[in-house]
Parts: structure tokens; sequence; C-alpha cells
């Protein structure tokens, strides 16, 4: 049995074969269902619905600036930009001149081949 190999034709037949022996479920418990039903709807009562709480304008902004996560992160790059423009860092200056005055042209950061293909 495990080493048939069945079409989807077979396997269509076999389900067919399924679908059509389902049994019924049995008149007594479908009764017992619909009792239960009747005894868990009867004592149930429609809930009362209040006003809908206003939000405030602080909470729709951080809403609308994407949530508290979102918040957290623009705090902290708006603290570090004021400490960055208070301290105000020597080390730039230095940074841009090696950066635009450096040694090399911009032929020498481009790649080649020429050191592979050197004879020797």
């Amino acid at each position: 049995m495990t080493d048939r190999r069945l079409t989807d034709e077979d396997l269509e037949t076999l389900f067919e074969a399924g679908r059509a022996a389902r049994p019924a479920p049995p008149d007594a418990l479908l009764a017992r269902v619909m009792d239960d039903a009747i005894t868990e709807a009867g004592g149930r009562s429609a809930g009362v619905i209040g006003p809908v709480p206003r939000r405030g304008v602080l909470a729709g902004l951080v809403t609308g600036l994407g949530g508290w996560p979102a918040l957290g992160g623009l705090a902290t790059a708006g603290v570090v930009g004021l400490w960055i423009g208070y301290v105000a860092p020597g080390g730039i200056d230095t940074v841009r001149a090696a950066m635009l005055g450096g040694g090399y042209g911009i032929a020498d950061m481009m790649p080649s081949l020429d050191g592979y293909l050197a004879e020797g």
C-alpha cells in the first residue's frame, strides 16, 4: 500500500467516497447543542456602548510622528545634534582636509588590473 503511487484521479475518487459516506450527527446531539445555545443566549444582554474618550493633542502628535519608538529616535537625534553643535569638535576640520586635500587623485581610486598584468 505504501509503495503504490496514486494519481490525481485516484485521490479524487477516494475523496469523493469519503465525502459521500459522511455520517449525519444524531438528533439527540443536535437537540442538546441547541438547548445549550438557547441557555447561553438567554443569559446574556447587549452591552452598553459609552462615549468614546477623545484623544488629546499630544497623543495625536505622537501618533502622527509614528508612535513612541519614532519619538524616542527623534529626541535622541535632537539631543545629539545640540551636543555636536555646542561642543563644535575641532577634529572635523582635520577630517575634511584629509578627505578633500588628500595625496591621492581620482585616478588612484579607480580599480585597475595593471598590477596583475605586469610581466615578471
